[in-house]
């Protein structure tokens, strides 16, 4: 794809997507973006994502035990306190409300804090992602969070391929 069709492709879709941010809050995410997919594609995130999809943990677990589980619970505090998670954390700025990492199959890597959803399969934020698009979402306050925000979520990919997603949602006050 020619870099001006990519970008006008991604203009237009955050212009539908995100009709409540202002022309500088837009400039900005479309920023944003491009600084997400370089985590994305951290030969360490990558690497992380693979090893995960080769052993995934919380094979038992489901959305209903997933929110019964406390912040401090052992298993939630291994996602936000393991090797990619630290990635995240060295990335984070003002702007970011939460960022997290999926599987090929939707459940979590890592994340900042825990979310709302163990799982994000068949959800356009993790479904795009997979067949290699960018998917942006809509301002809203967030579950998890409690911020008004806007999500991004891109591929990662492992030669050329995608092996699971990331999603940051961008605190949309502080999108400058």
């Amino acid at each position: 794809m020619k870099p001006q069709l990519f970008v006008f492709l991604l203009l237009t879709s955050i212009f539908t997507f995100a009709e409540e941010l202002t022309p500088d809050k837009q400039a900005a995410l479309t920023t944003q973006i491009e600084v997400v997919k370089g985590w994305a594609n951290d030969k360490k995130i990558v690497e992380l994502v693979k090893a995960a999809n080769s052993n995934p943990q919380g094979k038992d677990l489901t959305q209903e035990k997933w929110e019964k589980l406390t912040v401090l619970d052992p298993i939630v505090r291994g996602y936000s306190k393991n090797e990619a998670a630290e990635i995240l954390k060295k990335n984070k700025t003002a702007a970011v409300a939460e960022a997290f990492l999926n599987t090929a199959e939707g459940t979590k890597v890592a994340f900042l804090a825990k979310t709302s959803s163990w799982s994000h399969k068949g959800k356009a934020k993790h479904e795009d992602p997979m067949k290699g698009k960018v998917w942006i979402g809509k301002v809203e306050v967030d579950d998890s969070t409690g911020k008004t925000q806007i999500q991004v979520s891109v591929p990662v990919e492992d030669g050329g391929k995608a092996i699971g997603s990331l999603t940051v949602g961008f605190n949309v006050n502080e999108l400058k």
